[in-house]
Formats: C-alpha cells, sequence, structure tokens
C-alpha cells in the first residue's frame, strides 16, 4: 500500500512537471506606437521585452518584463529631449501560448535649452577652427536638447583644439542641467586647453632613400604650431610621389619636450619597377593598348624614367620620359620627354617627332599647372594638302577636378585653360598664338538621374595656318566633342572639299542620364558647334544611350545622327569606357 501511494506520488509530480514545461512555451510580440522612426529604434533597443520575441517565455516573465517596459521607454527617450513622455500599455492575449505587448506613447512637450555656456581660452577661440566648432556648438539656445547632437559639438571642439596644436587639452566642466517640471535644461561647458605645441623633429623610418631628401618633404618650418592639416598634407605628398605602398604621419605624444612634438613618419617602399598594359575601345580610335613601363625612382634623389608606347587602328606612338621631383612647400616636378607620333584620321595624316621639357604644379592656388616648352618636327597632310614643319612654342595649362565620387560623381565639374604661343624668329615655321577653355559640370536629379553639361571653346591667331600640324588646328566632331559625326569631320574646308580644322572652335552639349537600375541607366542629349575660321555654321547632333556602371569604369554607348548640318547625314554608334570628369 505504502508503495502505491508512493509511485502515484510520484507519478502526480511528473506529470506537473510536465504540465509546467508545457506552459513557459510562451511567445511574446511587441508594439511601440506613437514614436518617428529615430524614436522608435531607440526604443526597442532598450525595451528589455522586446528582446524576448525570438525566445520562450514563461508568463511569469511577460508580465514581469512587460511592467519594466513603460520606464525603459521613458529612459529611451531621453537622449532625445523628451523628459516627461506618457506612456500606456497593455499586455494582450491573442492566442493561448501568445503574449502582445502594445505600448502607446505621447512625447509630450520637449526639453528646450535656456542656457548655454561654453568656456574656451581666447588664445584658442582666436584660431578660425576652434572659433567655428564653437560657433556651431548645438543645440543652441531654444533648441530641443539632443544628446547626441550635444555629444557631437562637444567632440568637434576637442578635434579642433588638437587638430590646431593644443594636444592637451581638456574637458573640465561638462554638466546639462535639466528641470523636467519646467522641460528646460542648461548646458554648461569648460576646457583647459593647455600650452600650444610646435611641429618638432621630423623622423622617417628606414626607407629607400637618405633622410637628407626625405626631409625636402617638410612642409613646414622649425618653429611653427602644430597642426594635423599640415600632417596630412605630408601624407598626401609623400603618397603622391608614387615611391611607397604605405604612408603613415603620427605624432609622437609621449616625447614631446619643451612644448615640440616629434613627428613619425612609417614607410614602406614600393616596388622599383612597375610594368603597365591597357587594353581600350572607343568609336573614335577602335580598338587599342598601351604598355608601359617606370623605374619609379633611378637614384638617391628621386629621379625617375618612364616609357609607354600606344597602338591603334588611328595611333602609333612612342614616348620616353625622365622626371626630377622638387618636393617641398611648393612642390614641383620637372620633366624631359621625347616622342614620336603617327597618326592618321578620315581627315588628316600626321608624322611627328616632339622634344618637350615642362614643370608641373600640383597645387597651385586651387589648381595642377603645367608650363613648358614643345618642339614638333615632322610631316603632315591634311585633306589633299601635305607640309612639314618645324615648330617651337611655350606651353600652359591649369587644370582642376572636383567630384564627390571617384567612379560615380552625382556632383563635381572639370576645368581646363590652355595657352600655346610661338614665334617664327624662333626656331619655327610660323608665328601662333592659341588659348582654349574646357569645361564639364554635372549634378544630380532627383534619385535616379544626372544632368551633364560640356563645353569647349578655342581661338588662335597665326601668320601661316597652313605650317600648323593637325593637332594644333581645332576640330569637331566624334564620342567627345560632338556626337552624331566622325571624328573630326567638323571644320573649315579646303577647295576640294577636304576638312583642314579651324582657326575658332564653339562647341556644347547637354545630357540627362537615368538610372532604372542600379548599374543600368539610359540617357538622351544634344551637342552642337563648330571650328571654324572666319563663318560659324552651327552643327547639331543628338540621340539616345545606354549607360552601364561596369567593373572596368563607366560604358557608354550611343546612338546619335546630325539634325541641323551642312554635311552629309547618318546614325553614327559612340562607345567609350572611362570616368565622367
Amino acid at each position: 500500500m505504502t508503495n502505491v501511494r508512493i509511485l502515484s506520488g510520484a507519478g502526480l509530480f511528473v506529470l506537473c512537471a510536465f504540465w509546467s514545461g508545457t506552459t513557459l512555451a510562451e511567445r511574446v510580440t511587441v508594439t511601440i506606437n506613437g514614436l518617428e522612426e529615430q524614436m522608435l529604434e531607440s526604443a526597442r533597443a532598450n525595451l528589455e521585452l522586446k528582446q524576448y520575441e525570438e525566445r520562450d517565455v514563461s508568463a511569469a516573465q511577460a508580465r514581469r518584463l512587460f511592467d519594466r517596459g513603460k520606464d525603459q521607454i521613458v529612459r529611451s527617450l531621453e537622449p532625445f529631449g523628451f523628459y516627461n513622455p506618457t506612456v500606456e500599455g497593455r499586455l494582450e492575449r491573442p492566442e493561448p501560448g501568445k503574449f502582445h505587448a502594445v505600448f502607446d506613447v505621447k512625447t509630450g512637450d520637449p526639453v528646450i535649452v535656456q542656457e548655454s555656456s561654453i568656456e574656451v581660452a581666447p588664445e584658442a577661440t582666436e584660431l578660425k577652427p576652434v572659433r567655428a566648432a564653437v560657433d556651431r556648438f548645438e543645440p543652441r539656445h531654444g533648441d530641443r536638447l539632443d544628446h547626441a547632437l550635444y555629444e557631437r559639438s562637444k567632440d568637434q571642439i576637442s578635434k579642433a583644439l588638437a587638430n590646431d596644436g593644443y594636444l592637451s587639452a581638456q574637458l573640465v566642466r561638462h554638466k546639462v542641467s535639466v528641470v523636467r517640471s519646467a522641460n528646460t535644461a542648461d548646458i554648461d561647458l569648460a576646457w583647459d586647453v593647455g600650452p600650444r605645441y610646435r611641429l618638432g623633429d621630423l623622423r622617417f623610418s628606414k626607407a629607400q632613400f637618405p633622410d637628407a631628401f626625405l626631409q625636402k618633404f617638410k612642409l613646414w618650418q622649425d618653429g611653427d604650431y602644430y597642426s594635423a592639416e599640415k600632417l596630412l598634407q605630408l601624407q598626401q605628398a609623400l603618397v603622391d610621389a608614387d615611391y611607397f605602398t604605405s604612408v603613415g604621419v603620427a605624432p609622437d605624444l609621449e616625447h614631446a619636450v619643451n612644448g615640440e612634438v616629434p613627428i613619425d613618419v612609417m614607410l614602406v617602399p614600393a616596388k622599383r619597377t612597375l610594368y603597365t598594359a591597357n587594353i581600350y575601345f572607343s568609336t573614335d580610335s577602335g580598338p587599342g593598348a598601351k604598355l608601359g613601363v617606370q623605374r619609379r625612382w633611378l637614384n638617391d634623389r628621386g629621379h625617375k624614367l618612364s616609357g609607354e608606347i600606344e597602338y591603334n587602328s588611328r595611333l602609333e606612338e612612342y614616348s620616353v620620359k625622365y622626371q626630377i621631383p622638387h618636393p617641398g612647400p611648393k612642390a614641383r616636378n620637372y620633366t624631359i620627354g621625347l616622342g614620336y607620333r603617327d597618326e592618321e584620321t578620315d581627315t588628316s595624316r600626321s608624322r611627328m617627332f616632339r622634344l618637350a621639357g615642362t614643370q608641373v604644379a600640383d597645387h597651385w592656388k586651387g589648381f595642377t599647372r603645367t608650363l613648358g616648352l614643345q618642339y614638333l618636327n615632322g610631316d603632315f597632310e591634311i585633306a589633299d594638302e601635305r607640309g612639314q614643319t618645324s615648330l617651337l612654342y611655350a606651353d600652359g595649362l591649369l587644370t582642376r577636378k572636383r567630384a564627390n565620387d571617384i567612379y560615380f560623381p552625382t556632383a563635381g565639374y572639370s576645368v581646363l585653360y590652355g595657352l600655346r604661343f610661338g614665334f617664327e624668329q624662333l626656331l619655327s615655321d610660323t608665328s601662333f598664338a592659341q588659348v582654349r577653355a574646357e569645361g564639364k559640370w554635372l549634378r544630380k536629379v532627383g534619385s535616379k538621374g544626372r544632368v551633364i553639361f560640356r563645353s569647349a571653346l578655342g581661338a588662335m591667331i597665326v601668320d601661316d595656318f597652313d605650317a600648323l600640324p593637325p593637332e594644333l588646328r581645332f576640330f569637331a566632331g566624334g564620342d567627345r566633342s560632338i556626337r552624331g559625326f566622325d571624328y573630326q569631320a567638323i571644320g573649315e574646308t579646303n577647295a576640294s572639299g577636304g576638312v583642314i580644322g579651324g582657326e575658332y572652335l564653339v562647341a556644347g552639349s547637354a545630357e540627362y542620364e537615368h538610372y532604372f537600375l542600379d548599374n543600368w541607366g539610359a540617357a538622351v542629349f544634344v551637342d552642337a558647334g563648330d571650328a571654324f575660321k572666319s563663318s560659324f555654321d552651327v552643327n547639331v547632333g543628338s540621340g539616345i544611350g545606354l549607360r552601364w556602371k561596369s567593373p572596368i569604369g563607366m560604358v557608354r554607348v550611343d546612338v546619335a545622327r546630325p539634325v541641323v548640318t551642312d554635311l552629309d547625314g547618318g546614325w553614327r554608334i559612340h562607345l567609350i569606357i572611362g570616368p565622367d570628369l
């Protein structure tokens, strides 16, 4: 009898345990009403009950977590400036085994900033970046208290101080006083800026160059105040020099002495010899290839030597360049080049030897400036006219490019200004002066479109136009000029009707692109212009195109035809692969 009772009690225990286990298999869902997206995300992240949506809970757990939920949602709204919200909740049982927690939130009135005190030493606020960071501090008087904005503004002031040499600056007072009953807040901040540090010794790691050469890259004078911008400029200059695969520039704060901070530069040498090979195609030139070799440094002074061969159905070109760098605050590169170019188009043939000496300044008043002397010697044929020329001329070029993205910009522009001139008395067959300007501008339209505008202008004064080779004359037409026309098909004509180019150039283009998929789009465009001597006759081409953001770059396929012209018409296909700017 006793054994039976024991067994019965054990069975009852197991049954209860089994029944209790089944009641633990509850699931809960959560709905929060009345909040905007950012506040809703914060409330969900802080709500402990939300974390149990993918887990089993007991009824007791669900009720306990629900009871905590109101306070958790209230606290989650404080960073947004809402300290007195109203939260109503209910825990529903839509069906057995499930709970549904619903929270209805009314944010109420936000906390408004009444007083804002920001103390930074006057000697620091005299610096424009520091002053700007202080002036931009938010939230301001009358604004809603936003803790994230407050933290960002505070960090921007600290960063501005450090960037301009106040490396030991400390935030000694940071207080936000909130009066919940009045929904007001006061902000009180103060920095102890400490001493302003100066730039100390520039120390390079072991590299392929002697320290004397590397020290020429220094962009400041001894005793200059520390500047994070100058360190970034130094790093960029070393990267642009193309001697190193990795460049790191950092201040050594631990070893600052007498208010001076040593600057350490870590360098990893690049491969000394670089080989390149490119294959391309365009409807102007057909398929082509470029092969190149560059010796990144020849000696301990960083001199460079490079050679390149280019070949396509219209062009054969060989060139060799010797480059002498001159790094420093006013960086320059000097290049001596020798080349031969044999180019044939539908309107001309040119075989030219070129000797050039140039000076390039990458940062000249916001432009890349190129100054040089060019000497051309060779023969050419334009239409049915043959010529031979020898020209020595000065060449100047200013270029600038700005874009928000290298591969697919939605805002940007590029400009080019050029000047050439030569004198018959100085090793030239004729005297001439030539100016030209090119520009391209693009902007985003809507969420999926872009507009692109191009323009090109040119003019020259020349004593003997017939002595100029094709590369110094103005032509229009082709992939990158006026689409719908063959390459260099637009220009002044001679007595037999052959195109000989012009002394003036006016061309422009307007284009709209729309992307119906992430990487695919379509375009409509109109191009117009003329290359002429005395009388401007407009030529207009228009068409449609396909755009593809390919792994190798932007691919443009255009179909266009002349709509206003005296030349023969017909549809033409234009293919271009390359960057937008």
